[in-house]
């Protein structure tokens, strides 16, 4: 069957959503169109308000409605603790786990030179002018546990050592509630390289 031009748009447009293949997003389309239009309205509003609205944290670089977040804003949060993520979802991932307090700044990704993407393109020199000068006692690397996420946080380390800042690394391994007969070899060589003292 040919779609029109119109609904083809809706289609293509619905396919740049992240996991978001052709029958799902034709699905999705003739939904919005024969069902449920009000609800196809609110989200192309919604979309529109976003895409103009939101921008990004001038101190953390997480998405923001104003220049500086809410997060960055609250005097209660320790200055002394700085945890470097990837992406701004990566945030709001920790926040949800709700017990870290300290102060985030999001890189743009990960270091990957095949891609094109070199320490400016992350933002590596933004963090370590936040750093240089700050309260910032100790800096929690916590890119995602991939080869590209590791060697960006191991260059990372090696910048921020010599500034006489503590480094860390989020710890990889077992999830809580695992059985370890499920889970993978390269997980299980983390958790025992990670291993920590007990008592």
């Amino acid at each position: 069957m040919s779609f029109s031009p119109l609904i083809r748009q809706l289609i293509d447009a619905l396919r740049g959503l992240p996991g978001v293949g052709p029958k799902t997003a034709q699905r999705m389309a003739l939904n919005l169109l024969e069902r449920d239009r009000e609800a196809g309205r609110h989200l192309a509003h919604a979309l529109e308000s976003a895409m103009e609205g939101v921008g990004y944290c001038r101190r953390c670089r997480t998405l923001s409605e104003t220049e500086i977040c809410d997060m960055c804003d609250d005097p209660r949060r320790d200055d002394g603790l700085l945890c470097v993520l990837q992406s701004p979802a990566d945030v709001w991932a920790v926040e949800m786990a709700g017990s870290f307090r300290g102060r985030y700044f999001v890189l743009k990704g990960h270091l990957s030179p095949i891609d094109g993407l070199g320490p400016e393109e992350i933002g590596i020199p933004a963090l370590l002018e936040r750093v240089e000068g700050s309260a910032v006692a100790e800096v929690i690397l916590a890119t995602n546990p991939t080869v590209e996420g590791e060697a960006t946080a191991h260059y990372i380390a090696g910048l921020l050592k010599p500034l006489g800042i503590k480094v860390s690394r989020i710890a990889h391994g077992v999830p809580l509630g695992g059985e370890l007969e499920f889970i993978d070899g390269g997980t299980l060589a983390h958790a025992l390289a990670g291993r920590t003292a007990i008592g």
